[in-house]
């Protein structure tokens, strides 16, 4: 599963996922794309999901492409603890998906695969997505 493997600070504060995505929303590798249509955290294990889904169906022709990461570490405390005393322990990763934000591409592959692969790959996520070609984006 994807995590980083060094980072500067063990704990981070929430931020916001307000607004839409100015990077990363056009489709830059591949030919096909998903893309968000609402902002949420996507953790490690549903990007893996994704991923696995998304290969299985296009079995060996496609070239795929990951573009989120799960940089941004969340904490939670205990079950049973009281209210106070400081911030909980890092329980796991999340990436940052702001709308707008192309999460997945693939290439190498006929559109009504790459179109099948990507709906499965959504069904594991926990957002609405939309799915694009890189033509559509030119014109």
């Amino acid at each position: 599963m994807l995590s980083p493997k060094r980072i500067k600070y063990r704990k981070k504060q929430r931020g916001t996922r307000d607004g839409v995505a100015h990077r990363g929303n056009q489709v830059s590798f591949g030919d096909y794309g998903l893309v968000a249509l609402e902002p949420r955290w996507i953790t490690n294990r549903q990007i893996e999901a994704a991923r696995v889904a998304m290969t299985r169906h296009a079995k060996r022709g496609a070239r795929v492409w990951i573009r989120i990461y799960p940089d941004m570490p969340y904490t939670s405390k205990p079950i049973g603890t009281r209210q106070g005393n400081g911030k909980g322990a890092p329980e796991g990763w999340v990436a940052v998906v702001k709308q707008g934000a192309v999460m997945f591409e693939m290439a190498d592959v006929d559109e009504q695969i790459a179109r099948e692969a990507l709906t499965l790959a959504a069904s594991k996520l926990p957002i609405k997505t939309k799915f694009v070609s890189k033509r559509e984006v030119e014109e």
